[in-house]
């Protein structure tokens, strides 16, 4: 039976925020902007979910005024709700630059839908999320308004700890859970799922009855449980968060808004979904490594970071910080790396202007360090490069490779380790 375990959930949920946090740029240290991978618009999730028997509002998508009023027109509803389709947050409180406030509206005039969707489609909505500038408003989501009488919180996502799916809910829904994590522990309810057996439907009715739901609300809240964990398994989701996971007046169990994030390593049976992943708010330089499978994300200093694996990334953008310095970037090798890639890599990081030296920090353990090592002499001497390079190798092939720098006869500095490497790239820049 799921049991109030609030030390446990609480640290899922905190474990949650804190990396969302970092990859946001709350820590001091380094600021960087959001990592991303698949992203589907808020109309692609939800068709998703209503594909697998998930109960969502009913909705139509417009990509143009007059198509938005068809679809208000269609659904024939007492109230209609148009929302601005883009992959960042806050779209309620956000500005277009047509000058609307606001990008979530709702109206009983299906002609007030097409005049709203002439001032949304084709401009520009900034948030708290979007760059300054914003992010063209291709599409609408032209949906059924339903009133919610209340609103609970559920989630099903991987847990390392568990060594599999968990589910995790609360009663109490439509805020920040992982504020209520903090202040109310005792409304976080954490719940096991073995990944052989699946919920169980005693697990799914005690998960409803503790998010609140009463009477036949509950059964309907524990059946649309089960089809959210069978949504799960079929996408290979590594999450599936519902918030809020509520219901109406009329006693319906709906969920009104979700987040899911997929396993990358299942792209190869996911094609359909990959297919809809929407790269029109990416930066050009990160649609570019992901052509080599490299994963870029741009930073705001002056100190280029290639790096292979996200925690070796982070860490380096770190001790660059704490010696003083700025990453500039960082771009992650992964693994089965090629002398190509490291060709390509190169070139995207000497590309951005802000770059004034490079810091290569690989740690050899599938990636062969001799690989790297060709890749960048190769790179500096087609290149041309111009800035100072610092070189920190360690791993397989690590003697042979640096054989290959020193044989050069290239301006390579090498490090002794991470520290050295980070002092060494710094100071290479403080000479100019």
């Amino acid at each position: 039976m799921a049991a109030p375990l609030a030390g446990q959930a609480g640290a899922v949920l905190r474990d949650l925020a804190l990396r969302s946090a970092r990859l946001r740029g709350s820590f001091p240290a380094v600021q960087l902007t959001s990592r991303r991978w698949l992203n589907l618009q808020e109309y692609q999730s939800k068709k998703l979910m209503a594909d697998h028997g998930v109960t969502v509002q009913r909705f139509f998508v417009a990509d143009s005024a007059n198509d938005a009023l068809e679809a208000a027109q269609r659904l024939k509803a007492k109230e209609i709700v148009l929302k601005a389709q883009i992959l960042a947050g806050g779209r309620g409180k956000g500005i277009f630059n047509s000058g609307l406030k606001g990008g979530v509206h709702l109206t009983k005039d299906p002609k007030t839908v097409e005049q709203l969707a002439k001032q949304m489609i084709g401009y520009n909505l900034s948030t708290k999320q979007t760059p300054k500038d914003g992010v063209t408003v291709k599409k609408v989501m032209v949906a059924e308004a339903l009133n919610i009488s209340r609103e609970t919180y559920f989630a099903i996502l991987m847990d390392r700890a568990c060594n599999g799916p968990v589910m995790v809910g609360s009663p109490q829904g439509g805020v920040d859970i992982e504020e209520v994590a903090v202040t109310s522990p005792e409304l976080i309810f954490k719940e096991e799922i073995d990944i052989f057996e699946g919920i169980k439907d005693h697990q799914a009715l005690q998960m409803a009855k503790n998010l609140g739901f009463k009477g036949p609300l509950q059964q309907q809240a524990a059946d649309q449980i089960k089809k959210l964990y069978s949504l799960f398994l079929k996408i290979d989701a590594t999450q599936v968060e519902v918030n809020p996971f509520g219901e109406t007046p009329e006693g319906q169990v709906v969920c009104f808004d979700a987040k899911i994030n997929f396993d990358d390593n299942a792209e190869f049976r996911q094609k359909e979904i990959f297919a809809m992943d929407d790269k029109s708010e990416n930066e050009p330089i990160e649609n570019e490594a992901a052509k080599y499978d490299l994963k870029y994300i741009g930073l705001d200093g002056n100190i280029a970071c290639f790096v292979n694996g996200a925690g070796l990334a982070m860490a380096t953008c770190d001790i660059i910080s704490l010696n003083g310095g700025k990453p500039a970037n960082f771009l992650d090798l992964g693994g089965g790396v090629k002398e190509a890639q490291v060709y390509q890599a190169f070139k995207l990081l000497t590309a951005d202007p802000k770059v004034e030296a490079i810091l290569v920090n690989i740690f050899g353990g599938i990636v062969n360090c001799a690989i790297i090592a060709n890749g960048i002499t190769k790179a500096c001497r087609e290149l041309e490069l111009k800035v100072p390079l610092v070189v920190r190798l360690e791993g397989t092939n690590v003697h042979e490779a640096q054989r290959i720098l020193n044989e050069s006869g290239l301006p390579i500095t090498s490090a002794n380790d991470l520290e050295d490497a980070a002092k060494k790239a710094v100071a290479s820049v403080a000479k100019k």
